[in-house]
């Protein structure tokens, strides 16, 4: 078995989140620019058995898609030519951000740390994984 990672992919900026290798804790990892993410890939699944990614879904209370979804699309069509063999799946991302900034808010962090969109980017992350492993054992 191998780690599961997810991605909150944004233009500017992707939060990453991963599971252990038996995929039972979910766990924020570093933000990454959105420009040098191909080569965070690279280095990260050289050192990691991933098996799976998981890539939120853009959409808005109607269920139409954001504008980032043609730049998401994009990135999992040049992610499945250098990873075949990694599962690609995505999952509905509604609300996250706004999920992330409430437990941010409700952790005690300064304001100053409550308005950095790199950790809400990196919560967001965590909560599409771990709403993700939540579905699998459903």
């Amino acid at each position: 078995m191998g780690q599961i990672l997810a991605v909150d992919y944004g233009k500017v900026r992707c939060g990453l989140a991963a599971t252990d290798d038996m995929q039972i804790i979910a766990s924020g990892l570093p933000t990454v620019e959105t420009k040098v993410f191909p080569v965070f890939l690279k280095k990260y699944f050289s050192e990691n058995n991933v098996e799976a990614i998981v890539v939120g879904l853009p959409t808005d209370l109607r269920g139409n898609l954001s504008e980032v979804e043609t730049d998401i699309l994009k990135f999992i069509e040049e992610f499945k030519k250098e990873f075949p063999e990694v599962q690609v799946h995505r999952l509905d991302e509604r609300f996250t951000s706004k999920m992330a900034s409430f437990f941010i808010s409700q952790s005690g962090k300064s304001k100053k740390q409550r308005q950095d969109k790199g950790l809400i980017d990196k919560v967001s992350a965590t909560i599409i994984l771990q709403n993700f492993l939540e579905q699998r054992t459903r």
